[in-house]
């Protein structure tokens, strides 16, 4: 229990709950989102108030999630200035900049047009209203650019340098296009739309299951499986890329991911290790599992290896990642979430070509469906998971290579840091619940499908081919 008198522990501990509790929420809205963007669109296109009712109901998990993302982010973030000082006063003037980009730009242009999505569909016209939700997918999505924009900065610091310990910018371009941010930003936006796709289908697919608005939810299947045939089999191949950035830019956390103590020199194969149970004290692996030449076939799809990857041994133990279990089955855990998701949306899609997912048949896939309620919090996981690595893996660095992790908390008082810590566990307890009750009220209620659609344009109703759109079930009279 030596920890709780380490404030350093104890401020890195309190981080790492305040982010792995903030990431449950923003990952949610910015994807769904950009769903609530398609079934609008389609409304708009198709005059079928099907789809005017699955965005008025996905708007409200969506505003809950939004809500408790801005409670939960806004410590999260004051923490730089009062557990993390001279880490701000070192890379403030970037990195800070980057965070203030997030929170004027992005932010304020989701908030500020979230008023207008929620309340705004008999105040405004319909295209300003979908003008609108447009521009809260864009702030949500453009929040998650800047966040990990600032992220990849601390991983592949570039564009400026440090003079007497503080980082001096240099050119902003090249800071905010650091080597990782592309594929940083690729991955968790895809992240992002997967962990939607499969909560929407999940909830859609429950809904299926006990019988309730079966035409309506088939629909919402349809749809986020329709994206998932491009997105899940996309995150697979821009995760990779991903890998071959670490192997380049962080070899310590490459060696921590495969828990690789020894180095394996280049033209000799490398084995790919599947379950191991790695041992910090003996820089071994205590057991383990190994596929053969298998690490040469992730990393260059070929069994020998063109160059050599270091092993952990490279660097001291004061140089390189010490949590070498969490981080090793961490990336595991996301890896092989993100094959079941592929694998599950590949059989859906054979069931959807073979005629089984008809609204009036799709009922009877009852292993599909419970497939798909299970499957809704594994995106979750696998975020939380790859965070893990991400950050865990940059240990001991805050800033990779250059800024020491013990080196940049503030010299806070054990016992406050550990009251602030407790406080925070507590406040996210009751929001966390808080959470579950509201997101199963939602759900229990269902959708209001007999919630009165917003005038539209007759003269482009009519315009509109009928064999385009099913009539909203309304009297003439009450459309005009």
């Amino acid at each position: 229990m030596e920890f709780i008198t380490d404030s350093v522990v104890l401020s890195r501990m309190q981080f790492a709950l305040t982010a792995i509790f903030h990431m449950l929420w923003p990952v949610l809205t910015t994807g769904m989102a950009i769903y609530l963007v398609i079934v609008e669109g389609l409304w708009l296109k198709t005059r079928n108030s099907d789809y005017y009712h699955h965005a008025r109901f996905w708007s409200k998990l969506y505003v809950l999630n939004f809500g408790i993302g801005v409670a939960s982010g806004l410590p999260m973030e004051f923490q730089f200035g009062t557990n993390w000082a001279p880490f701000s006063e070192a890379v403030g003037d970037f990195f800070g900049s980057i965070l203030g980009f997030e929170a004027s730009m992005a932010f304020m242009l989701e908030a500020g047009f979230l008023g207008i999505m929620l309340f705004g569909w008999e105040r405004v016209p319909p295209v300003i209203h979908y003008l609108a939700t447009i521009m809260v997918a864009f702030g949500a999505n453009l929040s998650t650019f800047w966040i990990l924009v600032a992220n990849s900065w601390l991983q592949t610091p570039v564009g400026g340098e440090f003079v007497d310990g503080k980082f001096i910018v240099s050119d902003y371009f090249q800071a905010i296009l650091n080597p990782f941010m592309l594929n940083s930003v690729l991955h968790m936006f895809l992240a992002t739309l997967e962990t939607s796709l499969f909560v929407i289908g999940g909830i859609s697919a429950w809904y299926i299951l006990r019988q309730r608005h079966t035409a309506f939810f088939s629909k919402s299947f349809k749809i986020v499986l329709a994206a998932a045939i491009a997105i899940a089999p996309l995150q697979i191949v821009i995760g990779h890329f991903s890998a071959e950035q670490v192997r380049e830019h962080q070899p310590s956390k490459l060696a921590a991911i495969e828990a690789q103590w020894e180095s394996i020199p280049a033209g000799q194969t490398a084995d790919w290790s599947l379950v191991a149970l790695p041992n910090n004290n003996t820089e071994t692996n205590d057991w383990e599992i190994k596929i053969p030449q298998g690490l040469g076939y992730i990393l260059e799809f070929k069994p020998q290896l063109s160059e050599p990857i270091q092993g952990l041994k490279t660097w001291l133990p004061s140089e390189r990642p010490r949590l070498i279990g969490l981080i090793y089955y961490s990336f595991r855990i996301m890896s092989g979430i993100g094959f079941f998701l592929v694998g599950l949306m590949l059989f859906s899609l054979w069931q959807w070509l073979r005629g089984k997912l008809l609204s009036e048949s799709i009922s009877q896939q009852k292993w599909l469906l419970w497939s798909w309620v299970l499957a809704s919090p594994l995106g979750y996981i696998a975020v939380e998971c790859g965070w893990i690595v991400r950050c865990v893996g940059r240990q001991p660095w805050t800033v990779y290579g250059k800024l020491r992790t013990a080196d940049m908390a503030s010299n806070l008082p054990a016992n406050e840091v550990l009251a602030s810590l407790a406080g925070f566990f507590i406040l996210y307890s009751i929001l966390f619940i808080a959470a579950l009750y509201f997101g199963r009220r939602i759900i229990i209620k269902g959708p209001n499908l007999t919630l009165p659609v917003p005038k539209v344009d007759v003269q482009a109703t009519l315009e509109t081919s009928p064999a385009q759109h099913e009539p909203n079930h309304r009297p003439l009279e009450a459309q005009q």
